[in-house]
């Protein structure tokens, strides 16, 4: 599989990622395991009528899991099939009792629990999964280099969706906090030490709320519809994620970043593969 080039690491590196990342998802998509991984699941999901149809198929599993960013629990059937027979329509449904809501999206979006006719006999139903595990799959390709970076493809992607949303704020607070990528983003760019997710939850809402407030000027989650807010949140997650690992390699990514600044944009994805 095609491994992407990520020779920066913080700020430096998320701008040439941002740079190049077109070139390099072109030829992350195109390498084999991918093609092959994308053309048996488009060839064979429409067959796959039950949750443990579906489990049952590690092929169409790793797929599956993939597009949400839950690829770790390929070995955990028994609770991926329990949390796609249960749905979602159930306020009480094993999927909805879970403080990750990425099981939330993977059920909903397969619709084992939920209908009597699942989603994947939908004929768009296979293109978006597709696309899903691509791009997942490219990220994660991505944090195998560098987490910080692949956290930050992630909240650029999802939070925006979460922060349309016309739902309350406290309630988009939540779904922030519910999702394990993006609260590592919040909880390091607002400064939280690691026992602060041990705390009661309406203090964490509270916390969340004042600390987003102080920083950037708004207490509310539908300020990352802005662009701009994104990118504050993402640059003062890396700088904050930098801070606390090895600076050595900060001023060494500065001397690298300002040797490749006068290298167009254009060139830069030939200059580093």
């Amino acid at each position: 599989m095609y491994a992407p080039v990520i020779p920066l690491s913080g700020i430096a590196g998320w701008q040439l990622l941002q740079r190049t990342q077109d070139k390099q998802m072109e030829a992350f998509s195109s390498s084999a395991e991918v093609q092959r991984n994308s053309a048996d699941f488009r060839e064979r999901i429409s067959e796959v009528k039950s949750a443990e149809d579906l489990v049952g198929d590690y092929r169409l599993l790793n797929v599956a899991l993939g597009a949400f960013g839950l690829s770790d629990d390929i070995a955990n059937r028994y609770f991926i099939q329990k949390v796609l027979e249960e749905g979602t329509l159930d306020p009480a449904a094993f999927a909805n009792r879970l403080s990750d809501n990425r099981y939330e999206d993977l059920s909903k979006a397969f619709g084992f629990g939920d209908f009597d006719t699942p989603n994947t006999v939908l004929s768009d139903f296979p293109d978006r999964i597709i696309d899903a595990y691509t791009t997942r799959a490219f990220e994660t390709a991505v944090g195998e280099q560098d987490t910080d970076l692949q956290l930050a493809m992630n909240i650029q992607r999802e939070l925006p969706e979460i922060a349309a949303d016309d739902a309350e704020e406290d309630t988009l607070w939540f779904r922030v906090m519910g999702n394990e990528p993006l609260r590592a983003v919040f909880e390091k760019a607002l400064n939280l030490p690691p026992e602060f997710a041990a705390i009661d939850i309406d203090k964490q809402l509270e916390t969340f709320k004042d600390r987003a407030g102080s920083l950037f000027g708004d207490t509310s989650v539908s300020q990352f519809t802005d662009p701009d807010k994104m990118e504050e949140l993402t640059r003062r997650f890396l700088v904050m994620s930098q801070l606390d690992g090895d600076n050595t390699s900060f001023n060494s990514n500065n001397a690298a970043l300002t040797i490749l600044s006068g290298v167009s944009s254009s060139n830069i994805f030939e200059l580093l593969t």
